[in-house]
């Protein structure tokens, strides 16, 4: 069955089985054949597979219509224009009939074998499982291994935990997990950098699975520079969405050590600057500009740290409860 993105959701109650969504953009090269080799899975329980066409240019969306027509399994979901990675997830996930979701990506560069790995760990009480791309045969481009490997540490600090793979395409996620954070969940590349850091900083459970990773068919939609810079972005906004004090605090220390630099050299020394070009280094005794502008940064940091750290604990509490209809207080002595 084929359907656009303002029909109703392919059901409405989730049952017993796994959704698998798989976001396709200008993806004619890899498309068929992990559409066939998702269709031969055998996961033991009910599978829905549906890719979501977001607004391919090339032969994707002809080559889908003829898979359709052959595997009444295959759900194909059309967005009129391209609209981003995320957004075709989201879509994926809202559409989905059961409570697991698998995705994947249509390049053919995941190994579609090991989602039932990645299942048994969801069953076994993970909200989130994801293949880790640390396995004996991993083709990831060398110019973008620095960068990934350094957006992946600093993630780990600001998240507190040990991250091998930020942004792997293939996982198995509760359902109610991705609608829980939907509202914060970019539309771009960066869906899974986000739901990583959601539910890492939000102590959910998720395990790891170390997957090969295969050279892709057709050209990649990532730029470098740019999605690097967005991705360290994201990283920094949805640590301070979760837990401000791992980004304020660090801050502010080196602030702090900046301020007490220029406080010891504004009171203990001095230069003094002559006409002809000497200088004479002398006692100080006077705060410079750049000492007091480095403490009002320092309090100000502080503060919106704390402030940020107040509202993120107020968020959490929730709203106060409401008493039931027709019960009263009791009023002690």
């Amino acid at each position: 069955m084929s359907m656009n993105e303002e029909e109703p959701s392919a059901a409405s109650a989730a049952v017993s089985g796994v959704t698998i969504v798989v976001p396709a953009y200008d993806e004619e090269g890899g498309i068929e054949g992990v559409v066939g080799r998702l269709l031969a899975l055998e996961l033991g329980r009910d599978t829905e597979l549906l890719v979501v066409n977001d607004g391919s240019k090339d032969r994707t969306g002809s080559i889908l219509e003829d898979l359709r027509s052959k595997n009444p399994r295959l759900t194909v979901i059309e967005h009129p224009k391209n609209r981003g990675y995320g957004a075709a997830l989201k879509t994926g996930f809202r559409a989905a009939a059961h409570d697991i979701v698998i995705i994947t990506d249509a390049d053919g560069t995941y190994p579609e074998d090991r989602i039932v790995d990645l299942l048994a760990r969801v069953d076994d009480g993970a909200e989130m499982a994801i293949g880790a791309r640390t396995g004996n045969d991993v083709n990831i481009p060398w110019q973008r291994r620095p960068a990934k490997a350094a957006l992946r540490h600093i993630a780990s600090y600001l998240s507190g935990v040990k991250i091998p793979d930020l942004n792997s395409g293939l996982r198995a996620i509760r359902r109610d997990l991705v609608l829980r954070y939907e509202s914060i969940l970019p539309e771009g590349f960066s869906f899974t950098t986000t739901i990583t850091l959601a539910s890492l900083t939000n102590h959910h459970r998720v395990d790891y699975v170390s997957i090969d990773y295969a050279p892709r068919s057709g050209s990649s939609k990532i730029r470098p520079i740019r999605d690097t810079l967005g991705f360290l972005a994201l990283i920094v906004r949805t640590v301070v969405y979760f837990n401000p004090l791992k980004v304020f605090y660090p801050l502010a220390l080196l602030l702090l050590i900046a301020f007490l630099g220029a406080l010891v050299y504004d009171l203990f020394f001095a230069v003094t600057y002559y006409p002809d070009g000497k200088t004479v280094l002398s006692k100080g005794g006077n705060l410079g500009d750049k000492t007091v502008l480095l403490f009002v940064a320092l309090v100000q940091t502080l503060t919106l740290g704390l402030v940020a750290d107040l509202i993120d604990k107020k968020a959490r509490l929730g709203p106060p409860a409401v008493p039931p209809a027709g019960s009263r207080s009791v009023r002690r002595p």
